[in-house]
């Protein structure tokens, strides 16, 4: 018998086995990065930032050209001799500002809204049943943006004008109302994502297609819903075309359109003095919605575009 605290030999003795050392881990650093790896970095910052400015280089101009005097306002300096910001406060006397940006919100959150939700019910019918011939029918949609505006111009402007609406402004959204063949393909791939284990379940539980719409593809479709509505309101607050083709009254003017007559009245070649400068505030003002409303709302654009496409 072997006593207590006395290990026990099996076939022999033990060798003595030298006690253990401790384990120092090294110390965690960053890696060090080879010299090719800053050039190519730098590089590329330089890259990045000569595009940049490349790309802001208009917006810096119009901007310095606000704050200048009229016979300043085509030196092409960036930083003004002497700074005249009054001409962002005769813009509003000289031409009914307030009234334009007023019609293109109310036109722009109009179509945006319209085409959004629209498409969106499209997208999802398109996406969920199973129907014959239902590619048939969703590329028939898609040939549709093969057309050019120019070709149907013409036609469109008729049947407004036979409905007695071609001098108002609901020609300037009302054709959201049928929604767009382009966000019809994009939500349609966003909602393609969407596990149709949800849907089923939705069934199972005794929800409609409607309130499967309502309750589960919307609330899980926001990012691409958010995209549509951005890209509609961007292309609604710079059209030009369309409100020159259907309004007559400067009552009814948006932005683009209130530009345009602006630039047409004060030009020397009109009989107008040339007040550049005024025009140069309006278009500043004209501007600053659109990089407002895409600083708040980037994390969703950049989300919904990187979700587009997942499923064909």
């Amino acid at each position: 018998m072997t006593s207590i605290g006395e290990p026990i030999r099996a076939g022999g003795p033990t060798p003595d086995i030298p006690p253990m050392q401790p384990v120092v881990p090294e110390p965690l650093g960053r890696p060090r990065r080879p010299a090719t790896y800053w050039v190519t970095r730098a590089i590329f910052v330089a890259v990045l930032l000569f595009f940049s400015l490349l790309f802001l280089y208009p917006f810096l101009w119009v901007l310095s050209a606000s704050l200048k005097s009229k016979a300043d306002v085509f030196d092409n300096r960036l930083i003004p001799k002497t700074w005249h910001f009054h001409n962002y406060v005769h813009i509003w006397h000289a031409a009914p500002f307030l009234r334009w940006f007023l019609n293109s919100a109310y036109i722009d959150i109009a179509a945006a809204v319209s085409v959004t939700f629209v498409s969106s019910i499209v997208a999802f019918a398109f996406a969920y049943f199973r129907f014959p011939l239902r590619n048939f029918f969703f590329g028939c949609v898609l040939a549709t943006m093969m057309l050019p505006g120019a070709v149907t111009m013409i036609p469109v402007y008729l049947i407004w004008h036979h409905f007695g609406l071609a001098t108002s402004q609901f020609p300037l959204w009302g054709t959201n109302l049928f929604g767009s063949a382009f966000y019809i393909f994009l939500q349609r791939q966003f909602f393609l994502g969407i596990p149709r284990e949800y849907f089923e379940a939705a069934r199972m539980d005794g929800d409609n297609y409607f309130t499967m719409f309502w309750r589960i593809a919307l609330p899980l479709a926001k990012p691409a819903l958010i995209v549509t509505a951005l890209f509609e309101f961007k292309a609604k607050w710079t059209d030009l075309m369309t409100p020159l083709i259907y309004l007559r009254s400067d009552s009814q003017f948006t932005i683009p359109r209130g530009l345009f007559a602006l630039l047409g009245q004060w030009s020397p070649q009109a009989g107008g003095n040339g007040d550049y400068e005024w025009l140069m505030a309006a278009m500043v003002l004209s501007t600053l919605p659109m990089i407002i409303i895409f600083f708040f709302a980037q994390r969703y654009f950049i989300e919904g575009i990187s979700l587009q496409g997942r499923k064909g």
